[in-house]
């Protein structure tokens, strides 16, 4: 997901609504949410009801806990730590009564307003649609507590305070906790949102500061609870054979010595290929290895990837759809002093989470329930309803903690949803099915980053001023054909990037080739930003060169007065000690890009050995995000996108032969290994803009910044992705 699509889905923000249910003696629950009508009441208490229910975020407990519900998915992000941090913050809870759970799949409580209203967690839009959110369910809960505290003590409710979960008079003789005045407080008038208070910046406790991740605790000690750790009683384990090339379907196969083995349970057949269904995972791997399946390919795809792009390289020699066209850039090409001109190729990429795909379902006659991590529930609820001929309400999805997704678990067709529901249907059985992808199901299976290849040219003066700039791309889309895209719009996956670059460049354009392939792609993490932020900041720093100008020098020139680009670009090169001499053999590159609404700039250091070996020594990252709710989060995902950056830019790549993929395991598709991760310091700019992403614009600019690096050290970058470790 990303940014530019956002742009398609937004709607207008409406006026926020604080809600409030009792629950009884347990205590209340509080939430905030767009104020829009529900759906068809059947009547003006129903009516009260569902507005009541309404985007649900913050649970206080008798037992003085405070949940924070989590519409957004935790895979490692970050997400539920600093969202909750938003509600203690404003409720002045203390931390260690903070829980956290994962909201229902509910879009009319918990859609995602940059997602058009849908309920996902992608492009980086958690904490910039929650923002507001939680604030508002936090301050609200505040003013609740207080007013019930004032009703006890006889006090006014504007003269007392919370410290820690505490409520108290000033002098502090009366006191009440959270849980003591739950009940209470369930019975108060909820706020309206323009009345309620907010703390000062000033007197933040755990806002800018560095709270323990909420999830922390359970991953260290083993209690907390991924997709794959889900084994309810009787559950049995499915394995889906596919096949060997994308397009091709199930002909017809034996299962005579599959069923035969033992712990096999059945072996059905689905729209997607053939499903092992056993008592547990060993069993179910050496079932489908016995099966003997007969596949018709007459319709698959059965180029290999030299052949696919090759073919966009015919596609590139004619002008595709335009994107962006300032000034006249075909005119002042030609009319410029010196032209240069560059080819960048990028390979499909998988996304390699650390948890392969997962989905356990229990299946009935009037019911199907999941458990897995959802990433966007609202697109998993209708198939999986369409799949098991059931109504969408009928389907209830239990969002689990997820190792890891980049992308993956983000699926406009739902496949995994449909496959593990069409296996539990096909079997009939009524227990529940455990669909698991082996790491060769995950490697194989495709839903890469797409293939792509830019094709740049620039003119210059006679002063080296860039007169002239285009970039020619060629992309399998992600998006076009689906409804996140209207007909005849350019698929803005692929352009992102691209089509909005900062630099102040008079005659500028963008076109874009939609190329067709039989090869299943999806977003991976930071999207189309992972191959426009290369070729474009590259390209740059090969103009410089052949400018005599200094690649810093030349971005700051052609950035005019655009403050937040240029104050992470000054903060990277300051903190690098760009201009500094090095040692023999070493050099830094620079590059800046933004994503998802924040900026980042990133110096890269390489040492370049005799053999032309080379390592990536220090990164050193300056990011914009606006306000840093948790700072530690925000290094992190940096520190982490980088290594994902760095891995595929260094090693990553899906090859095919034949339309069959040579890669099955991390013995063939390498990642970056432990000793390979370079020294990373990450410097965040102080901001009073609103909270934007941090999951993946680290990832697009490490790459460009290492090949600059070697550019500065050898004379030559890499225009061929992955690079190698060889300069």
């Amino acid at each position: 997901m990303k940014d530019t699509v956002a742009s398609y889905l937004a709607k207008p923000s409406r006026r926020m609504f604080l809600s409030v249910t009792a629950l009884g003696a347990t205590g209340f629950l509080i939430g905030c949410g767009e104020s829009k009508p529900p759906a068809a009441p059947a009547a003006s208490a129903a009516t009260e009801a569902v507005d009541a229910a309404l985007k649900w975020f913050v649970r206080v407990g008798s037992d003085n806990t405070v949940t924070v519900l989590i519409k957004h998915i935790e895979f490692g992000q970050g997400t539920a730590t600093g969202l909750s941090t938003l509600v203690a913050e404003e409720m002045d809870a203390d931390w260690s009564q903070i829980r956290i759970e994962h909201a229902p799949a509910d879009a009319a409580k918990y859609g995602n307003a940059r997602l058009g209203g849908a309920q996902g967690t992608g492009g980086s839009t958690a904490m910039a649609d929650s923002y507001e959110k939680m604030r508002n369910a936090g301050a609200g809960a505040r003013a609740m507590l207080l007013e019930a505290a004032a009703k006890r003590f006889g006090a006014d409710a504007a003269s007392l305070k919370i410290e820690k979960g505490v409520v108290q008079t000033a002098d502090g003789a009366k006191k009440a906790t959270f849980g003591e005045l739950a009940a209470d407080a369930a019975k108060a008038t909820p706020p309206a949102v323009e009345a309620l208070k907010f703390k000062d910046p000033a007197n933040y406790t755990y806002v800018g500061k560095k709270p323990t991740r909420m999830d922390s605790p359970s991953k260290t000690d083993g209690s907390a609870k991924f997709g794959l750790d889900h084994h309810p009683k009787d559950v049995v384990t499915a394995v889906l054979v596919k096949a060997p090339k994308f397009g091709g379907t199930v002909k017809s196969f034996d299962a005579s010595k599959a069923k035969k083995l033992p712990g096999v349970v059945e072996v059905v057949q689905i729209p997607q290929g053939v499903a092992v269904i056993a008592k547990d995972m060993w069993s179910a791997i050496k079932g489908r290895e016995a099966l003997k399946v007969e596949w018709d390919l007459s319709k698959a795809e059965t180029r290999g990837s030299a052949q696919i792009m090759a073919d966009f390289k015919k596609l590139a020699n004619s002008p595709g759809q335009s994107v962006r066209n300032d000034g006249d850039a075909a005119a002042a090409l030609k009319a410029a002093k010196k032209k240069l001109s560059a080819e960048f190729e990028f390979p499909y990429l998988a996304h390699a989470p650390l948890e392969t795909l997962n989905c356990t379902v229990m299946l009935t006659d009037t019911s199907c329930e999941l458990w897995f991590g959802s990433q966007i529930p609202s697109l998993d609820v209708p198939i999986a309803a369409g799949v098991a001929g059931l109504k969408p309400e009928r389907v209830k999805i239990n969002t689990m903690y997820a190792g890891g997704s980049f992308g993956r678990r983000a699926q406009p067709d739902s496949h995994l949803v449909a496959e593990t529901v069409a296996i539990a249907k096909a079997w009939g059985g009524k227990k529940p099915v455990k669909l698991v992808y082996t790491r060769e199901d995950d490697i194989k299976g495709g839903y890469y980053r797409p293939m792509v290849l830019h094709r740049l040219n620039a003119g210059l003066d006679a002063q080296g001023n860039i007169t002239a700039w285009t970039n020619r791309i060629v992309s399998q889309p992600i998006l076009a054909g689906t409804p996140f895209v209207p007909a005849g719009e350019p698929d803005p996956s692929a352009i992102e990037g691209a089509s909005t670059l900062p630099y102040g460049i008079p005659n500028l354009s963008v076109d874009l080739h939609m190329a067709k392939a039989g090869v299943p792609v999806l977003w991976w993490r930071s999207v189309g930003h992972t191959h426009t932020a290369y070729a474009t900041e590259v390209f740059l720093d090969e103009i410089a060169r052949a400018a005599g100008k200094d690649p810093l020098e030349l971005r700051r020139s052609l950035l005019g007065s655009q403050s937040r680009y240029l104050g992470v670009l000054n903060l990277a090169a300051e903190k690098a000690g760009w201009g500094t001499p090095l040692g023999a053999g070493r050099a830094r590159g620079i590059a800046l890009h933004s994503s998802f609404n924040s900026f980042v700039a990133q110096v890269a250091e390489v040492t370049v050995k005799p053999d032309k070996s080379f390592t990536v020594d220090r990164v050193v990252c300056a990011v914009d995000c606006g306000i840093a709710v948790n700072p530690d989060v925000i290094a992190a995902q940096m520190e982490g996108g980088i290594g994902y950056g760095l891995s595929a830019a260094l090693h990553e790549a899906v090859t095919l032969t034949g339309g069959a993929v040579d890669q099955s395991n991390f013995s063939d598709y390498t990642i970056l290994r432990a000793s390979e991760m370079p020294k990373v310091e990450v410097h965040i700019v102080p901001s009073t803009e609103k909270p934007t992403g941090v999951g993946e614009p680290g990832t697009p600019v490490i790459a460009p910044a290492v090949a600059n690096a070697l550019l500065a050290a050898t004379g030559k970058a890499p225009h061929k992705l992955p690079m190698g470790t060889r300069a």
